[in-house]
């Protein structure tokens, strides 16, 4: 569940629409300053291969960052959260069992 809110989060960041627009625009502007050294089908047809090939390359980012973020540090954090519950509680009880004891003690004796 966790996994899935990370990869929504990451998928909706931009991120990497923002790489894959950045090496469109990069790679145009290459054959746009050096258009005498390519013909016209040549630029077309890299421009294609380099978006496809990096928008490949962002996927597999995207799966990597996803299957090798670690999410025990969350884990731990709910196991700390829940433990300081029942440590807070249990705390209160005994609070609450010595009060009970100094009231009763104080009863007897006066």
């Amino acid at each position: 569940m966790r996994t899935e809110e990370f990869s929504k989060k990451l998928l909706h960041s931009g991120i990497l629409d923002t790489y894959v627009a950045t090496v469109f625009f990069g790679t145009v502007i290459f054959f746009v300053l050096n258009s005498s050294y390519y013909t016209p089908l040549e630029m077309m047809l890299s421009i294609v291969f380099a978006t496809v090939l990096f928008k490949g390359l962002a996927n597999i980012m995207l799966s990597m960052s996803i299957s090798l973020v670690n999410l025990s540090n969350a884990h731990d954090k709910v196991n700390f959260e829940e433990s300081s519950t029942k440590l807070e509680s249990l705390v209160n009880d005994l609070a609450i069992q010595e009060a009970a004891i100094q009231s009763h003690k104080t009863i007897n004796n006066g």
